[in-house]
């Protein structure tokens, strides 16, 4: 999959997608594991997700030893900035101010977290 191509995730996508970035190269065994420990998930509930992610072109599959293992041909920035920007534009009309002000509004931020948002305006502004 070209870095120009739009992928959308599904939320169950992205959730195989976050693991897999993480562990990377991954097994669906590895994944389920993860998954399973938040909610009630078959493991052939999540082997059939992987496939149908191979067949978008989203993960590519080695196998190493007798064992599958999977990587992301996508990559976790790209795909993050794309859910970004379809939620400023969708929900918030373009305005990363007000998607910024509803986020710190609706969420506590750390005192560590305000200090590497301030330092990040900081370097922004200097650009």
């Amino acid at each position: 999959m070209s870095q120009k191509s739009v992928y959308q995730p599904t939320e169950a996508e992205l959730e195989i997608l976050k693991i897999i970035w993480e562990l990377e190269p991954a097994s669906v065994r590895a994944i389920h594991e993860r998954i399973a420990e938040g909610k009630n998930v078959g493991y052939t509930t999540v082997l059939k997700q992987v496939q149908r992610l191979i067949e978008k072109g989203v993960l590519d599959k080695e196998v190493v030893g007798g064992t599958h293992l999977y990587r992301a041909v996508v990559h976790e920035t790209d795909i993050k900035q794309q859910l970004v920007d379809k939620v400023l534009h969708n929900a918030f009309g373009g305005s990363a101010l007000d998607m910024m002000m509803h986020a710190l509004g609706n969420h506590k931020a750390s005192p560590e977290e305000l200090l590497e948002l301030k330092n990040w305006l900081d370097a922004q502004l200097k650009k």
